[in-house]
């Protein structure tokens, strides 16, 4: 468990615990990502990678977070793609 006691009787978040809320308070940008080419004649890799993001259809739109994971899948695919940044409010 991320919670430890200390001896005083107060409880401390581990470094982990602190690390994730601080990373999540952080990401507050979002990306509105755009199919704007088709995947037909593209590799399996790069159409999984598409419905992934949660994209279908050529010219639809997804709203994700702007986290690492999603960024790599996006720098994967980036010329079939179209990316915005937003600021969440």
């Amino acid at each position: 468990m991320a919670v430890k006691e200390e001896p005083s009787g107060k409880v401390r978040k581990s470094k982990e615990t602190e690390k994730k809320a601080e990373a999540s308070e952080s990401s507050e940008r979002q990306l509105k990502i755009r199919l704007m080419r088709s995947v037909i004649g593209r590799p399996r890799k790069q159409r999984e990678v598409v419905k992934g993001l949660g994209l279908r259809k050529t010219n639809s739109e997804v709203i994700r977070e702007d986290r690492p994971e999603i960024r790599g899948m996006i720098r994967k695919i980036s010329h079939l793609l179209n990316v915005e940044e937003l600021e969440k409010k």
